[in-house]
């Protein structure tokens, strides 16, 4: 499954609204940027994770909900939500 810049911010915010336990509608995407990573694991690695250092193009997702912000990250061929309840998270 290839994403594009669409599809990862949707799939960013289906995992927002599942992990908060609100509707999709409840979620404010504030912003969808290009971006390059300093690696492979999209300079967001999980715990134990061990990546290519070579560098990576994708987007950094910002999403709001409540009083607070998230930061999910992809590339065409996976999303990662970062530093959420002090871990990051590989999504797809």
């Amino acid at each position: 499954m290839a994403l594009n810049k669409e599809s990862a911010a949707a799939r960013a915010k289906q995992d927002l609204a599942k992990r908060l336990g609100i509707s999709e509608n409840e979620i404010d995407e504030r912003s969808v940027s290009e971006h390059e990573f300093p690696d492979m694991s999209l300079g967001a690695p999980a715990e134990g994770e061990m990546s290519a250092q070579m560098i990576a193009s994708g987007w950094k997702i910002k999403l709001g909900a409540g009083n607070k912000d998230y930061e999910y990250r992809a590339d065409k061929y996976q999303i990662r939500l970062v530093g959420y309840n002090g871990k990051n998270h590989v999504i797809v």
